[in-house]
């Protein structure tokens, strides 16, 4: 019982960790383009990550880059 408790609370974090950093984002936009758009092909996430990048830095309302 208490093994449970501790992986759930575990999961949480780990959740909250991940939202928090944006780390799932590249997951969210696979799941967007698939139920979206069914044929078109879904880019890597290096692909991904470099389209989000240069998406911030065209308009810097988008992200805050401090450097």
């Amino acid at each position: 019982m208490l093994a449970s408790v501790l992986l759930r609370a575990v999961e949480h974090v780990r959740w909250y960790v991940r939202e928090l950093t944006d780390e799932s984002a590249y997951e969210r936009y696979v799941a967007h383009q698939r139920a979206v758009h069914p044929g078109a092909s879904v880019p890597s996430r290096r692909e991904f990550e470099r389209m989000r990048t240069d998406r911030q830095e065209e308009d810097p309302r988008q992200g805050f880059r401090c450097c």
